[in-house]
């Protein structure tokens, strides 16, 4: 009987662990490890026991309640040790499979004592203080530490942070003897909590109490784009530098295409987090994230970048296949306003309050089937702009008066069916489809110029180069209108951009 109850004490254990973490997202090929570690003898948690793998992945301290997540954990197989003082340590193998949650416990033998040494006293005088308030997005955590036995003159330190919401602790050092370290690439407007494990020479440790500080809000950006991290794409906004960027999702899903609200209170994107591309709005800061449509934003060679704001912020009009659509700001009120010639899906949109038009793109199964076409807001006098060009045609765009349009085109008429271009240029043209001017004149040779759009003030252009054989990193830049030799490099690693 005493068998049988611990085994349920343990399962109990295991599927509350599990129950927290059960609406994870995993990427492709990743998985994650959950599990929790008790006293043999007594079955209770362990609490800063550390967790190691092999292969090597992060190395993690159990919590309060002797629980630990891996996430994002290759597939593949893994030997997992738990290792704590006074305890024997333990090894087990456990499988992880993509996009599964596999979960272990491990049990600690009670093993030789350190005899008379006696474990370090609680870090203490931490900098920042708990909930203190303001803090930079670079800031230096600073403790100090003790040991009631006089013989370890020599302390070493682990540091763990987390933010809020998060159950998983990063270790932001391993066994370093300074009292300091700096924590980097923190999100603005966001609570983060961080202790510190001391060890004495002798093996013996204790983790000290839960601190915590909030970062600076968020300043008011004006750059908004996507950046893909290890295959997965984040949103960021800057005020134009890299140095003042912040990171605004943080997702296993995939975030792109933001574009900011007329009132530049909201920003447009679109997720895959329910699988199929849907459109999201979230402030400006990254809170307040809430799916607007239930019917995707998809098709030909459209994976949720064929949407807009109305002029006034109250609508959004999105493509789906060959329908175009509105629906109000707050997810209610889906309209179809158009359809699309025979054979061909929409696209890429914009929408102008200079007479209420859109601009569109319309495409074939082909890629290089694109046409663009104006029509009213409303859906109606649909007219082709740019015919079907040799070469990609695409990223319509309005001016801010509403009297132009940017596009893009390959000039050297390169149409295969991956979609691949060789020369592609940024062109304005009147509405009416005259005045076509080329705004890539100083384009670098072998690269392409792409994904463009006006600056606020419309003597600017901001749009993404990158190298024509798909393998080289894209890039946001600046060109002067006027100027056209005038290109400034902004972000790197960086596309998709809006600039309000």
């Amino acid at each position: 009987m005493p068998k049988i109850v611990s085994i349920l004490r343990l399962a109990c254990l295991l599927f509350l662990v599990v129950s927290c973490n059960e609406d994870t997202i995993d990427p492709i090929g990743e998985g994650a490890i959950i599990g929790v570690v008790l006293d043999a003898e007594t079955e209770k948690p362990i609490s800063a026991a550390t967790i190691k793998t092999s292969p090597a992945t992060s190395s993690i301290i159990t919590d309060s309640e002797g629980k630990f997540v891996m996430s994002a954990i290759p597939d593949g197989d893994y030997s997992i040790t738990a290792k704590k003082t006074g305890y024997s340590p333990e090894t087990v193998t456990v499988a992880v499979r993509d996009q599964k949650q596999t979960t272990v416990y491990i049990q600690l033998e009670p093993g030789s004592s350190s005899g008379s040494n006696r474990a370090p006293d609680p870090a203490f005088n931490p900098s920042p203080g708990t909930d203190t308030q303001n803090q930079p997005i670079s800031v230096t955590l600073r403790w100090q530490g003790a040991d009631p036995d006089r013989r370890d003159s020599a302390l070493t330190y682990d540091v763990l942070l987390y933010e809020a919401g998060s159950t998983q602790k990063k270790k932001l050092a391993e066994g370093i003897s300074d009292t300091s370290v700096v924590a980097n690439g923190l999100m603005y407007n966001t609570t983060y909590f961080w202790q510190v494990v001391s060890k004495d020479a002798q093996g013996d440790s204790t983790m000290g109490p839960v601190w915590s500080f909030k970062t600076i809000d968020i300043p008011d950006f004006r750059f908004f784009f996507a950046r893909s991290e290890n295959g997965n794409y984040d949103i960021y906004s800057s005020s134009g530098t890299e140095a003042a960027s912040a990171r605004l999702t943080n997702a296993f899903s995939r975030e792109w295409w933001p574009i900011l609200s007329p009132a530049r209170d909201k920003i447009a994107y679109s997720s895959n987090a329910t699988i199929e591309p849907q459109i999201f709005t979230m402030n400006r800061d990254g809170s307040g994230k809430k799916q607007i449509t239930t019917l995707p934003v998809i098709g030909n060679h459209n994976l949720g970048i064929g949407f807009a704001w109305s002029p006034d912020g109250g609508r959004l009009v999105y493509a789906n296949y060959d329908k175009l659509y509105t629906i109000d700001h707050d997810g209610f009120n889906l309209t179809l306003i158009a359809t699309a010639p025979a054979g061909r899906h929409f696209r890429m949109v914009d929408w102008t309050g200079q007479g209420d038009k859109l601009v569109v793109q319309t495409i074939g199964s082909n890629i290089n089937d694109s046409e663009i076409y104006l029509m009213d807001a409303n859906g109606a006098n649909m007219r082709v702009l740019i015919g079907n060009l040799p070469g990609r045609v695409e990223s319509p765009t309005f001016s801010i008066d509403g009297n132009y349009v940017l596009f893009t085109n390959d000039v050297d008429g390169f149409e295969v069916s991956t979609g691949r271009q060789l020369n592609s240029h940024i062109f304005m043209v009147k509405i009416d489809g005259t005045g076509l001017v080329d705004l890539s004149t100083s384009k670098p040779n072998g690269t392409n110029d792409l994904m463009p759009r006006f600056s606020p003030d419309g003597s600017k252009v901001i749009f993404v180069n990158t190298n024509n054989d798909g393998l080289g990193e894209r890039s946001i830049w600046t060109l002067d209108v006027a100027n056209k030799s005038t290109r400034v490099k902004l972000f790197s690693n960086a596309e998709m951009p809006d600039w309000k």
